[in-house]
C-alpha cells in the first residue's frame, strides 16, 4: 500500500468525522463489483494483505497470521455480508479498535465527511479497548448533540432502543445518521446515571477555527482561537486566524483544543510549524522501528506568548500538536490530562468500493515520549467536575467567557508570560 504522510489519519473516533485522505485504487465500483461475486475470497485476501504489509505490529497481537489466513481463505462465503462479516472477524483478532473494515456505505460515509458537510447529530466516537463500549469522545460544537448536553467520555448505550453490547462504532455512525429532520433517541450512561436523549439530524458544516480578539487581566489585546479537530481545511484557517490576529496587534494568544478529537497527521505539522520555528514536532515510528521526523521548518508566524488549552477530549492530532508545543517549551499547556491515543492509520479504498482502515505507525513527542494509553499531563491542572463540564460544554456553552473556569486561568497565566516577556524586552533595550 503506497502510503503518503498526507494521507495519514490520526482520529481517536472508531468513524473518524474529520477529513481523510484516502490511497490506493479501488474506486471504479461497477468492475469492483463484478470483481468480487465472481471471488469474494479476493477481497477477504487483498485485506489481508494490506494488514500484512502494514500493520505497526509486527507480531499481529501475537496471532499467527499467516495460519489466520488459511483459516479465512478456507471458508466458502454465500454473499457479500458474509464475507464482510468475516474480514471484521478477522480484524478483531488484532484487537485494535483503529484498524477497521467499512463497507460501501461506511466508506461512503468518510468520504463524505471529507467535504466538509455532513447529515448526523454531531458527535465523534470510539471503542473503549478494553470494555468495548462505545464512548464519545466530544461533540462536535453547535450541533444537535452538543447543544443537547452530550459530553465527552458519555456511554452510549443504547440507539433507538437498540442495545449497543456488542456494536462497533462504524454500525453505531451508521444507526446514527440518516436523513436531515429526521429524529434518533440515544441512551447515555455517564458514571452511573442513564439519560435518554432525542435528537433531530442536521446537516453539519464542519469549520474547525473560530477565533476573536479579547481583552485580557490587565486590559492587554489576547488571541483566543479554538480548534475543534484536525480536517484538510484546518491549517488555512488557523493560518487566516493568527494573519488577522497579527495585525491587531495582539500581545499573546490563548489555543483552545478541548474536545478535539484529532484529524489529519499533515494537518497537525503544518499548524505546529505556524508556532515554532525551530525543533523537532514529531516522530512517527513504523513496525520495523523506522523512525521518521517532521521539524519546523522556519516559518512560524509568531514568536508571542502562547497558553494551550486541553482536557480528556483533546485526543491524538491535538496531542501531538500539544505536545510538540510543551516539549518545545513554545506554550504553556492548562486543564485536564488528553486522552491518550498515540496511533496512526492510512485509510485505503479497496476493490468493491469498500474501505479499510490500517494502523501503520505510532507516534512520539519531540522528548520521545509514547502518549497511547498515557495522555499529556498539563503544566497547570484545572480539573473540572461532570456539572462544570456540562454547563461549559452544554446547551450554556459557556467556552471562553469568565464562567470558563480553564480559561479564566489560560488568561491569568497568560499575563504572566506577556509580563515577562516585555520584562525580558526592557531589559534588552537598555544600554
Amino acid at each position: 500500500m503506497a502510503i503518503t504522510k498526507r494521507g495519514l489519519l490520526l482520529g481517536a473516533t472508531g468513524a473518524a468525522v474529520a477529513a481523510v485522505t484516502v490511497t490506493g485504487a479501488g474506486m471504479r465500483l461497477s468492475q469492483g463489483q463484478a470483481f468480487f461475486q465472481e471471488s469474494p475470497k479476493e477481497l477477504i485476501d487483498e485485506v489481508w494483505q494490506l494488514i500484512d504489509r502494514n500493520y505497526v505490529d509486527a507480531t499481529f497481537n501475537q496471532n499467527d497470521w499467516r495460519a489466520i489466513r488459511q483459516e479465512y481463505l478456507g471458508r466458502a462465503y454465500g454473499n457479500r455480508e458474509d464475507a464482510y462479516e468475516a474480514i471484521r472477524e478477522m480484524l478483531g483478532k488484532l484487537d485494535d479498535p483503529y484498524t477497521r473494515f467499512m463497507d460501501p456505505q461506511e466508506f461512503k460515509n468518510m468520504q463524505i465527511d471529507t467535504s466538509g458537510e455532513l447529515t448526523g447529530v454531531g458527535i465523534q466516537l470510539s471503542q473503549d479497548e478494553d470494555t468495548k463500549e462505545l464512548i464519545v469522545v466530544s461533540p462536535i460544537e453547535d450541533t444537535p448533540a452538543f447543544e443537547a448536553g452530550i459530553m465527552a467520555r458519555d456511554v452510549i448505550v443504547k440507539i433507538d432502543d437498540q442495545s449497543t453490547e456488542g456494536m462497533d462504532s462504524n454500525q453505531a455512525v451508521n444507526l446514527i445518521r440518516g436523513p436531515e429532520g429526521s429524529t434518533v433517541k440515544l441512551t447515555i450512561r455517564r458514571g452511573t446515571q442513564e439519560m435518554e436523549f432525542d435528537l433531530r439530524r442536521a446537516r453539519i458544516e464542519l469549520h474547525p477555527v473560530r477565533y476573536s480578539l479579547e481583552q485580557g487581566s490587565q486590559g492587554e489585546k489576547v488571541g483566543y482561537i479554538r480548534l475543534t479537530q484536525f480536517s484538510a481545511n484546518a491549517a488555512e484557517e488557523m493560518r487566516s486566524a493568527i494573519e488577522d490576529l497579527e495585525s491587531q496587534q495582539v500581545t499573546g494568544y490563548v489555543l483552545d483544543l478541548r474536545i478535539n478529537p484529532g484529524g489529519l497527521l499533515y494537518a497537525s505539522v503544518d499548524i505546529a510549524r505556524m508556532w515554532i520555528d525551530e525543533g523537532v514536532i514529531v516522530s512517527t515510528v513504523d513496525r520495523q522501528g523506522i523512525s521518521e521526523q517532521e521539524s519546523a521548518n522556519g516559518t512560524a508566524i509568531t514568536d508571542k506568548p502562547l497558553v494551550v488549552l486541553v482536557d480528556g477530549g483533546s485526543a491524538s492530532a491535538s496531542e501531538i500538536l500539544s505536545g510538540a508545543l510543551q516539549d518545545d517549551k513554545r506554550a504553556v499547556l492548562i486543564g485536564s490530562k488528553t486522552f491518550g491515543k498515540g496511533l496512526v492509520q492510512s485509510v485505503r479504498g479497496l476493490a468493491d468500493g469498500s474501505g479499510l482502515a490500517v494502523t501503520v505507525a505510532k507516534y512520539l513527542t519531540p522528548s520521545g515520549r509514547d502518549i497511547n494509553h498515557q495522555g499529556i499531563e498539563p503544566d497547570v491542572l484545572v480539573e473540572l467536575t461532570d456539572e462544570q463540564r456540562q454547563e461549559l460544554f452544554g446547551v450554556s456553552n459557556t467556552i471562553g467567557t469568565s464562567d470558563d473556569l480553564q480559561y479564566v486561568k489560560a488568561l491569568e497565566v497568560l499575563n504572566q508570560q506577556i509580563a515577562a516577556t516585555q520584562g525580558n524586552n526592557r531589559a534588552e533595550a537598555t544600554p
